[in-house]
């Protein structure tokens, strides 16, 4: 069962929120039904701001190259955001099979997570991106970019 967002749009339709709802939705075969449950959902924009920073952020990192079993090890960006969360304090920590803590990053689900502990969320991934990534810009000038961003989205 997939967990997608959808908007309103001004006609009454529903529409794909975000690239994960447009993907699931095109695979979709025409006049194919679906079972949606509906929930409201905290500030959609701030969401959209969140994965805002987080592309920005993606698309800059420029992980050293690397290997593995003899093939190159491409940067993920489930992977990425997963280690964001992490830097920025929010995680679970579990155990492996092979007995290793492993921190997997909190669900930032509308469901599992409040407006409030997300806004705590966004501001301390912007400290995360800050202080790895994008090392030379400052706060004004991060929030300039997703700002611009988000003005052609």
């Amino acid at each position: 069962m997939a967990e997608i967002l959808v908007t309103k749009t001004a006609g009454g339709a529903l529409a794909p929120s975000d690239q994960q709802a447009a993907d699931y939705i095109a695979k979709l075969k025409l006049g194919e039904v679906v079972r949606v449950k509906a929930a409201r959902m905290r500030n959609p924009g701030h969401h959209r701001k969140y994965f805002a920073l987080l592309n920005l952020a993606f698309d800059a990192w420029e992980p050293a190259e690397n290997t593995y079993r003899g093939e190159l090890v491409r940067k993920n960006f489930d992977q990425f955001r997963n280690d964001v969360t992490v830097l920025a304090g929010y995680y679970e920590t579990t155990v492996t099979l092979k007995c290793e803590t492993r921190l997997t990053a909190k669900s930032i689900s509308f469901g599992s997570m409040a407006q409030g502990e997300f806004d705590k969320l966004y501001s301390a991934t912007v400290d995360v991106v800050l202080s790895r990534i994008l090392t030379r810009y400052t706060r004004e000038d991060l929030d300039n970019v997703i700002d611009q961003i988000l003005g052609f989205l």
